[in-house]
């Protein structure tokens, strides 16, 4: 695996946070990974910062992000103004600028029906991902099917609620969970 990647290997959980209220909780846990749900153009900077001074490593869904456009120039300005490690998107464009611009990228992928899951390698090969998170995340045979097929690691993502649904994506072949479920959180001993 890239060097870039290695936290994620020893962090089989990652902290998404969907309000500032959650993202205090989710620094003050033992999650060293924070993928960020919600916030704007105006406040990602002073947030992502708050999770850099403690450690932590940030990725920025710039699809849920207000004021940021689904463009390259997303990617530029969490490059150049937040700090953040990666991204996550939907959008393989703004995946390839990101990797080219040097940021850890995240494709994120739902899995609604076969042709969702056909669509996987189109989607992989336009943007070349770091990683790819499959949502929802409690679908081990999926799991297993996209291990399988691709060499880019897998983030198990939606859904997950316990610490059963955590080991069943980790044992089916994803590299770690992230889930907004507090309670998974604790549950592995990440609390």
């Amino acid at each position: 695996m890239d060097g870039r990647l290695d936290f994620f290997e020893d962090e089989p959980i990652i902290a998404a946070v969907k309000s500032e209220e959650q993202l205090n909780r989710a620094i003050a846990s033992d999650c060293n990974v924070i993928f960020f749900l919600f916030g704007n153009i105006c406040n990602i900077p002073s947030l992502v910062q708050r999770v850099t001074d403690a450690g932590k490593h940030a990725l920025v869904h710039v699809d849920l992000i207000n004021g940021l456009a689904a463009k390259e120039i997303a990617a530029d300005f969490i490059r150049s103004y937040t700090g953040a490690d990666g991204i996550i998107s939907t959008k393989p464009q703004l995946l390839r600028h990101a990797r080219e611009v040097g940021l850890i990228t995240v494709l994120r992928v739902f899995i609604l029906d076969s042709m969702a899951l056909d669509n996987i390698d189109k989607l992989r090969t336009a943007c070349n991902p770091d990683l790819i998170e499959l949502v929802p995340g409690i679908v081990p045979k999926v799991i297993r099917l996209v291990n399988s097929l691709y060499r880019t690691p897998i983030i198990a993502g939606g859904l997950i609620r316990d610490k059963e649904d955590t080991m069943s994506a980790l044992s089916a072949g994803a590299l770690c969970i992230s889930t907004s479920c507090e309670a998974a959180w604790k549950e592995m001993g990440v609390s």
